[in-house]
């Protein structure tokens, strides 16, 4: 009778078991409210990293008579970015092409206007942005939509991020025409490679969390070309010219700290272990960064700036933005010593040595910094983080192969293309501004308006 009844028990427990593994099996993946809110604000950090971050930043380090420029060339970009995401970035971006041998290059139409995407369709993006289920299915557990705001702000801050290099002597016309062909051509087609599940660079096996290839290479890639290109201001004497509002500056970098939370612990998509992670080795790297920085200052010319604290601060979290995802704070560390070393000897040395104008040192800060970012994702990267990457440091010299790759043709592409487009745009409409409204200033040239009003 005990055995009998032994024997139903375990009978009713083994049906129980595999009820429960066969309900568990067919349960279909929902939107999660804690991701979903997290990302939310996630994508509110980063849009705070544009306005008011970069143009406070770069609009303090400008001269008076054109920082009110500045804050329009970004405040537009917002504005005008947005859109023509929503009508083709996005669907060209994170898409899939219909023609075959254009897959790994470059999505195709179909999200274009974000048509045949539902407010309850979960994003098919996860870990990294660019993981695709093996069925092709969504897998991630927050609305698709947010995805697509989230990257959008990314699209945005890309090309806002170049103003740097041709601050205080762009024609605001050629300008905006500029931009708005640079990120269709050039930033739609190197996230579609990086980020995309068709794009060559992620299939290769490319890392890049958060934007170390496709934000800031990419970016001071075109900030040198357009820097040479444009030529220098008509009174640069190869030397930094004084920041109108150091105020600003530092109020910008700080903003930029904030948000840049949004932008590296919001790129693992989910309220997890991998976000606290990636919002723990971005701060350490940025203090690691400025503190290096300050000191460099402290030592060389005596006195540590409040410049230069935020500027190494700025190219400690460029840096650790393609690591974010694959490091510990060990390799966050070394990435945020490394990169103001590395970065301070550029701007102070190199630049002048090489007589080019980078304004606002956006070659030498996000161009050299994200290169310098992604080779030590190479180097560093640790599977104590995620356990399926790993990097020279623990074995893996192929991975910083694929990072060398990557890093070499974002260079070429952006390099090339931004070179074509500028020559273009000059040609039908002109890219430099007269020297006389450089001299009186393009606040007033170009807006009509001026920031600051003495009374008498």
């Amino acid at each position: 009778m005990k055995k009998q009844i032994l024997f139903t028990i375990s009978l009713l427990a083994l049906s129980i078991s595999t009820l429960s593994a066969q309900t568990t099996a067919f349960v279909a993946p929902t939107i999660n409210a804690g991701d979903t809110a997290w990302m939310i604000v996630a994508t509110a950090f980063v849009l705070l990293m544009s306005i008011p971050g970069l143009a406070l930043f770069y609009g303090g380090l400008v001269r008076r008579k054109n920082v009110l420029n500045v804050f329009m060339q970004v405040f537009i970009l917002v504005a005008v970015i947005s859109i023509e995401w929503v009508i083709i970035g996005y669907s060209n971006a994170f898409g899939s092409n219909s023609i075959e041998v254009l897959k790994p290059f470059i999505g195709g139409f179909h999200w274009a206007f974000l048509n045949n995407i539902n407010i309850s369709d979960l994003s098919p993006y996860f870990i990294s942005h660019s993981q695709l289920a093996a069925d092709g299915t969504s897998i991630g557990t927050i609305p698709h939509i947010v995805f697509i705001m989230f990257q959008g702000m990314f699209a945005v801050i890309t090309p806002a991020l170049i103003i740097g290099a041709f601050a205080e002597r762009i024609n605001f016309k050629g300008f905006l025409i500029f931009t708005v062909l640079w990120s269709i051509l050039i930033y739609n087609p190197i996230a579609h490679w990086v980020w995309s599940g068709d794009g060559w660079l992620f299939k290769l096996g490319a890392l890049d969390f958060a934007g170390g290839t496709v934000v800031h290479i990419n970016a001071g890639v075109a900030a040198i070309v357009t820097a040479i290109m444009l030529g220098k201001r008509r009174d640069y004497k190869g030397h930094a010219i004084p920041a109108h509002n150091i105020t600003y500056v530092v109020m910008g970098a700080g903003l930029l700290w904030v948000g840049w939370f949004g932008f590296n612990a919001g790129s693992g998509l989910a309220a997890d272990g991998l976000a606290a992670s990636a919002l723990m080795v971005t701060h350490i790297a940025a203090a690691a960064a400025a503190l290096t920085w300050a000191l460099l200052d402290w030592f060389i010319d005596k006195r540590p700036t409040v410049v230069g604290i935020s500027t190494g601060a700025v190219a400690g979290l460029v840096a650790i933005t393609p690591a974010a995802g694959f490091v510990g704070v060990t390799g966050a560390l070394i990435i945020g010593v490394a990169v103001s070393l590395v970065c301070f000897a550029m701007v102070a040395y190199v630049k002048p040595k090489l007589g080019y104008d980078d304004s606002l040192d956006a070659f030498g800060v996000h161009g050299i910094g994200g290169i310098l970012g992604a080779i030590l994702t190479g180097v560093l990267a640790t599977p104590a983080i995620q356990s399926a990457y790993s990097g020279a440091a623990y074995g893996n010299f192929h991975q910083l192969w694929i990072q060398l790759l990557a890093i070499g043709a974002t260079i070429l592409y952006s390099g090339i293309g931004t070179y074509l487009l500028f020559k273009i745009t000059d040609k039908l409409i002109g890219m430099r501004a007269l020297d006389k409204h450089e001299s009186i200033g393009l606040d007033e040239t170009q807006h009509g308006e001026t920031a600051y009003t003495n009374f008498d």
